[in-house]
């Protein structure tokens, strides 16, 4: 990782912040996604920041999900977020918290913003609240619930929280200024009805807190000293200020400080628009190589180094920007030059045929350049048939050509010199071979008498292993995609974002190397063998330098269509490579209720498919199983030879127990692991790691009696009144139990434990 120190006006804030003992000497940092979708760039630098200003300064950072939307929120999408937080390199300090962890606290806070007049119940309707808050220039008008009592409006709140109000039916509101220049302040809402499922909390909860409301407190219980936010959120920070000023707090007061978001071009970084291209079917799904998640800039093959890198040069700024993504790729080439063997692969291969030569030869090639540490070599045969790039060769060179062309010589890299003595040409006009002389005097020695400009890449034709390369541009045509009022981003999606070269080679050594190796295609860019494809196939990273440039390449005559042509990208309103028959399988997934994306990679995998079929015919439902297969199945499979396929009666088994609540999420990854290394059926594999139906058989009293025992402080405080540690107890049982106890039923245990 790197130990650059960062120096930016954050790091001022903090020296001056140190040097006058404003928060005891701590440093105390948090990064605080909501678990609605995946991580992308832009959070890798708010990642980069937070970390590392703790570990500069020797402080802490807080993981903490911003799980106050039930409606959104998903455990896929916790899971992958901590995923990503470890790859790039950062372990958070303590157990990952969540806001749901201080609902209890929050609710008391905002009781007590009611019984000082100071927030109010409001059952206007959506549109009401709207057109009462005014605009610019115009202040907001009150409503006529602004003026109740703080009596009946504690009332009310008691009623929001029982559930005895319908979604929607009214809200929390604080009672500031109407009148304010900032309209946030103009009677904000802090609290609404929500009746969903909420990922950990379960049913405990009917109404959640706004965000403005909870960020700043969530903050608060856990002490951050600088809460470090994008410059969206600059307005926020006179509510952030209120909040904190108006309730009771039992740490240090945190300060919000904002600094410029990272803007690239030729993508979107608004999760609600990813979310669509991933349920539409625009992409392969969250780690789609072109995907500006992290996921996708994973799979694509960017090492985590790089990224850090990429964000300390950019450095933190106060005033928005827009990086280009040349910054990127100079960060990528920098990481990968030291990271990724040289190899030769042949992406557009053209046969060439040496008239002269009867037996191969073997060379000893260096694996990595001059300038590079390693010695490593590999073995190379250099034969008579070999394979170059249709590309190094033209029947009709242009001014300055350095490359094949009849009559021409180049020298084959690590090889002889050869000269092009007679094109041979298909039926329809297309160069299907070259048959060339070699020097057999010139290998590793320079040609005598004459001065050779080119060096192409080739491989044995004998011992080329097949391989699948996808070539991956911006996702986007448009530099900003959706800007335009009047145009769909969609619309604005690159047809030409993936290429999929079928034909392509490469050496024996790269085909043999592990999945998930990356590699420098001399003169091709720097790739990365998909590990999440079984076949050889690789992903480009990044290009290479061009020596030549599209710019300074003078137009050739237009050739005819070769045999091996790329597979192009299809149109942008679909996701690469569906054909009819492909999109008609796909159609009929997504009739039996399976969301678009997951249709389109169940149908890709065939074997998938064939479990999906069986699991669902066993009584599975049918998205449930598509979810499970694809993601915690399918995860827990990879890297494990010794793993089976679960069956769909399996699989519908492990469904059912999940779905009845009999497992605990904390125990699925053990139940699923036993079932796919020893088999058997999942009620009895449960049973026999003991976690069937553990959490009716937690002893809550003795689990609260412990968790009393070890916080006497706390218990203490918690009896002179401060009844908004009944979060805290509830988060300290919850880990306790590991995620098996049933939130609602602990805190009764707790509230009369604690009243002792």
């Amino acid at each position: 990782m790197s130990e650059k120190k960062l120096s930016n006006f954050i790091t001022e804030i903090i020296d001056a912040d140190l040097a006058a003992d404003t928060h005891g000497g701590r440093v105390i940092t948090r990064f605080p996604p909501e678990p609605n979708g995946y991580l992308h760039i832009g959070h890798a630098k708010a990642i980069c920041v937070n970390f590392g200003l703790a570990a500069q300064y020797g402080g802490d950072c807080h993981l903490r999900f911003d799980d106050t939307n039930p409606t959104t929120e998903d455990t896929e999408y916790v899971e992958s977020i901590m995923n990503d937080v470890r790859w790039l390199g950062f372990e958070w300090t303590g157990e990952v918290r969540f806001a749901s962890d201080y609902f209890e606290q929050m609710a008391s806070w905002a009781e007590e913003l009611i019984a000082q007049g100071l927030a109010y119940v409001d059952f206007s309707s959506i549109e009401e609240l709207r057109s009462m808050r005014g605009a610019v220039g115009e202040p907001g008008t009150p409503s006529r619930y602004r003026d109740t009592s703080p009596e009946e409006n504690a009332e009310h709140f008691r009623k929001m929280r029982a559930g005895e109000y319908p979604d929607g039916h009214c809200v929390l509101r604080a009672k500031i200024d109407l009148s304010a220049a900032n309209i946030l302040m103009r009677d904000p809402l802090l609290y609404r009805i929500r009746k969903e499922h909420h990922h950990r909390t379960g049913d405990a909860w009917c109404i959640y807190p706004m965000y403005d409301f909870a960020h700043c407190l969530e903050d608060a219980i856990e002490g951050v000293t600088h809460s470090i936010c994008t410059l969206e959120f600059q307005n926020n920070r006179e509510l952030y200020d209120w909040v904190i000023e108006h309730v009771t707090l039992p740490t240090y007061r945190p300060r919000q400080y904002e600094m410029a978001r990272l803007a690239l071009p030729n993508t979107v970084m608004s999760k609600r628009r990813l979310i669509a291209l991933v349920q539409e079917g625009h992409v392969w799904g969250w780690d789609d190589p072109r995907m500006p998640t992290l996921a996708g800039i994973r799979r694509r093959g960017v090492p985590p180094e790089a990224i850090r890198q990429f964000c300390d040069m950019i450095g933190v700024a106060k005033a928005n920007s827009t990086v280009d993504w040349d910054k990127f790729d100079f960060a990528l080439r920098d990481t990968l030059n030291t990271r990724a063997e040289r190899v030769m692969a042949v992406l557009d291969p053209i046969k060439l045929t040496l008239t002269n030569v009867d037996e191969p030869v073997a060379i000893e090639a260096e694996l990595w350049p001059h300038d590079v540490p390693g010695d490593a070599t590999r073995r190379l045969n250099l034969g008579s048939e070999l394979l170059i790039e249709r590309s190094d060769f033209a029947e009709v060179p242009p001014k300055g050509w350095r490359r094949l062309s009849p009559g021409g010589e180049v020298r084959l890299r690590r090889g002889w010199v050869v000269r092009c003595d007679e094109v041979i040409k298909d039926a329809d006009g297309v160069v299907t071979e070259l048959r060339a002389t070699a020097d057999l005097a010139t290998l590793g020695a320079a040609p005598v008498g004459r001065k050779v400009r080119g060096t192409i890449h080739w491989l044995n034709a004998a011992d080329a292993v097949p391989a699948t390369v996808r070539l991956i541009e911006p996702l986007f045509d448009a530099p900003s995609p959706g800007s335009q009022p009047e145009v769909d981003y969609r619309d604005e999606l690159n047809p030409n974002s993936l290429q999929v070269l079928e034909g392509a080679y490469v050496e024996p050594y790269a085909a043999a190397e592990a999945l998930g190796s990356r590699f420098q295609f001399e003169r091709c860019g720097y790739f990365y063998r998909d590990p999440d494809d079984e076949g050889v196939v690789f992903n480009r990273i990044v290009g290479l330098r061009d020596s030549w440039g599209k710019a300074k390449q003078a137009p050739q005559p237009k050739a005819p269509e070769p045999k091996r042509a790329p597979k192009q990208a299809p149109s942008a309103g679909r996701a690469p490579e569906v054909s009819a028959a492909l999109q008609a399988e796909v159609d009929a997934v997504i009739a039996r209720n399976v969301r678009p994306a997951d249709a389109l990679r169940l149908c890709r995998d065939r074997a998938l498919r064939e479990q999906w079929e069986e699991s669902v015919a066993a009584g599975a439902e049918a998205q449930d199983a598509a979810k499970w297969l694809l993601n915690d199945l399918r995860a827990l499979r990879k890297g494990d030879d010794g793993a089976q396929r679960l069956s769909g009666v399996q699989v519908a088994g492990f469904l059912a127990l999940v779905s009845a609540g009999r497992i605990g999420r904390a125990d699925h990854g053990a139940v699923l692991t036993e079932l796919m290394s020893v088999g058997g059926e999942p009620e009895a594999v449960a049973q026999a790691l003991g976690v069937l139906d553990a959490r009716e058989e937690l002893d809550l009293d003795a689990l609260v009696q412990g968790v009393i025992s070890a916080h006497p402080v706390e218990v203490e405080r918690f009896r002179a009144g401060d009844q908004r540690l009944i979060g805290f107890f509830v988060g300290a049982c919850m880990r306790a139990s590991k995620g098996r106890a049933d939130a609602k039923a602990l805190q009764s245990v707790l509230r009369s434990a604690l009243s002792g």
